[in-house]
């Protein structure tokens, strides 16, 4: 006689069933929409709208801020997730708060907060300015703002990681002779690597489609410093509703590839790692 098995949660089919409604709701019908919309436009029309200067620049601006925000956070949030993990030191729980203020904190209060303080009268632009360095309605203060808005999604995917990770680890690399160096890269990176590209990928897709914290301290100049969404939401004010939608397709498309590509990085990482303790364990 057969036991039939029963388990906290329901059943494959139920769940199976309800996920795939929640996400057509959420995504693929929204998604689908604006594809169909797209698609009532040729493809000479479709093709002269995605490949103006102007979308161009837009499109530099936005996934170049984007990249190199995600690069500073991925190097700096792995520092800062490490020193929250291995050290000890006044105001460490108060640290540790502030690392989820972001999270916390609305976008367009974070924007006239880093405009404030880095506009040419701020408390740190004015500083800046004499040694040449305009950060407020520049690309700069783009890269700035994202930071702010992602270094989070870096810190806390590794911080987990960083916890995983005994210090006996390190003590037996130092003992055969590793210097820090020597441990960092061939110890404690390879294990870090997954987390922190997943962290590098959160902050990054944040970056793509952040709005509120970038309007006020780009300065919104067209060619300069002007990004896709607000390129978009200027088209919508204009009722360019094709413009709009065109430019969102595109910024779909380039977002999913490099989402993908990240993702596959990512698994061929884990992959890796994983085969080098299987190996690790046959040798033992």
């Amino acid at each position: 006689m057969t036991r039939k098995s029963h388990r906290v949660l329901p059943g494959f089919g139920l769940s199976l069933g309800y996920a795939l409604v929640y996400l057509s709701l959420l995504v693929l019908i929204p998604l689908g929409g604006l594809i169909a919309k797209s698609a009532q436009l040729s493809w000479p029309q479709f093709w002269e709208i995605a490949t103006t200067a102007r979308a161009f620049a837009a499109y530099k601006v936005t996934f170049g801020c984007a990249l190199l925000a995600a690069i500073v956070n991925g190097v700096f949030g792995l520092i800062v997730a490490w020193v929250l993990v291995r050290y000890e030191f006044p105001g460490k729980k108060l640290v540790d708060a502030f690392v989820d203020l972001p999270f916390a904190l609305p976008t367009a209060v974070a924007g006239i907060t880093l405009t404030t303080l880095y506009a040419n009268t701020g408390w740190v632009g004015q500083f800046l300015e004499p040694l040449g360095f305009k950060v407020a309605f520049r690309p700069a203060g783009i890269v700035v703002a994202l930071i702010f808005i992602g270094i989070p999604f870096v810190v806390r995917t590794v911080q987990p990681v960083i916890e995983d990770i005994e210090q006996e680890v390190e003590e037996a690399a130092a003992s055969l002779g590793a210097t820090r160096w020597q441990t960092f890269r061939r110890v404690l990176f390879p294990a870090l690597f997954p987390a922190l590209l997943t962290g590098f990928t959160l902050a990054f897709a944040r970056g793509v489609g952040e709005y509120g914290s970038v309007i006020f301290i780009a300065g919104n100049m067209p060619m300069i410093s002007e990004i896709t969404p607000l390129l978009i939401i200027s088209k919508l004010e204009q009722y360019d509703l094709p413009g709009a939608t065109v430019l969102a397709v595109v910024m779909l498309v380039i977002s999913f590839v490099l989402l993908l590509s990240i993702n596959l990085l990512q698994w061929w990482a884990a992959k890796r790692h994983s085969g080098r303790h299987i190996d690790a364990g046959v040798q033992a």
